[in-house]
């Protein structure tokens, strides 16, 4: 079983969505298809439709969510230190070409939000940067061509 790195705050916010789906979400869903089914006729009964439907993406995202916070390996991003970026690290980049300062912090796939800062283990870019240093360049295959990045400075927590 392979296990799911992630952040303290990750963890959390992935429990607290299945707690979420669980408590609130799906008893709502079981009263509407309840009442749907009172309106008779299943066959042609669109709201009994949508609500079966709505019954089976929560399902399955309960059992995404379960399966997630069972594997999950949280790693408390305070506690890390070091030179080499690893997970956890928050990096200040800046592009070569463009001069452009960038500050991304790597998290696990499930928390990663690109908008925010916070970047997959698993794309390119963070591929790129794991086991660098502050001063080092790197460069990444991205989708519009490939860009040089200098490492300014490595930060934790």
């Amino acid at each position: 079983m392979e296990k799911v790195p992630m952040t303290v705050s990750g963890f959390e916010t992935l429990k607290e969505e299945l707690r979420r789906r669980q408590q609130e979400e799906r008893p709502r869903i079981i009263q509407a298809i309840a009442e749907a089914r009172s309106h008779g006729d299943l066959s042609e009964n669109a709201e009994y439709h949508a609500a079966k439907e709505s019954q089976s993406l929560n399902e399955g995202r309960i059992a995404e969510l379960e399966d997630l916070t069972a594997r999950a390996e949280v790693i408390d991003v305070s506690k890390l230190s070091g030179d080499k970026i690893k997970f956890g690290a928050k990096v200040t980049l800046v592009d070569e070409d463009t001069e452009e300062e960038k500050v991304y912090q790597i998290v696990g796939d499930q928390e990663a939000d690109v908008k925010s800062g916070r970047i997959s283990i698993s794309s390119p870019i963070a591929r790129a940067l794991i086991g660098k240093s502050e001063g080092d360049s790197v460069e990444v295959s991205a989708p519009g061509g490939a860009r040089s990045y200098e490492i300014m400075s490595v930060t934790w927590g």
